[in-house]
């Protein structure tokens, strides 16, 4: 599976997650060259506190278009530290 934006890359993995039709790509497959911190984050009942990364390709930013779980909740342990994506970034085969 890859997940690319404006015809980048961003991650790249034969072994993905997939939890509520998301796929999860683990993270060392995520291309940090084309993500940077952001301050947002949300909360999932039973995954936990989420983070999120601006994903940035030739100057334009998709803001908060990554989002990933650095400590899950027990019922989320398979996904904690990985890296789903929205907002317009393609998840194909």
């Amino acid at each position: 599976m890859k997940a690319v934006w404006k015809g980048v890359t961003l991650a790249e993995s034969d072994a993905t997650r997939v939890v509520e039709s998301n796929h999860y790509f683990p993270p060392d497959t995520l291309r940090r060259g084309h993500v940077r911190e952001s301050d947002t984050q949300t909360t999932c009942g039973w995954k936990g506190v989420a983070s999120y990364y601006d994903v940035v390709v030739d100057g334009e930013a998709n803001e908060d278009a990554v989002w990933y779980y650095p400590e899950t909740k027990e019922a989320a342990r398979e996904i904690e530290g990985y890296v789903a994506f929205w907002r317009g970034v393609e998840i194909v085969e």
